[in-house]
């Protein structure tokens, strides 16, 4: 189809869409452009709702995650205080091993 046909086939298309709506329209301009603005505010409430909605759930993830953390941290700190108290202990152990070995 050469490239002029399919413009006007457009063009038509077009026309006859527009014709067609235009005859079918339920409501007036101006009550169509005032529901197009109303839907166009309900939507940007809504984006605006779900922005702030989003934001608190992050918030809260990222004050659990922080929390979880801390947690681990504190187990960590824990743990290593334990393995420097059995170093300790060992040492200290040691010492009385090469007295009592030594007197064998």
């Amino acid at each position: 189809m050469p490239e002029e046909s399919k413009f006007s086939a457009f063009i038509f298309g077009f026309g006859i869409g527009l014709a067609v709506g235009v005859l079918f329209a339920p409501k007036s301009g101006r009550e169509t452009r005032e529901y197009i603005r109303s839907k166009a505010d309900e939507g940007r409430q809504y984006l605006k709702r779900r922005g702030e909605e989003l934001k608190e759930s992050a918030e809260d993830l990222i004050e659990r995650g922080k929390e979880a953390v801390g947690r681990q941290r504190e187990t960590l700190a824990a743990a290593v205080e334990a393995g420097k108290q059995a170093y300790r202990e060992a040492l200290a152990a040691r010492p009385a091993e090469k007295e009592s070995g030594a007197e064998t």
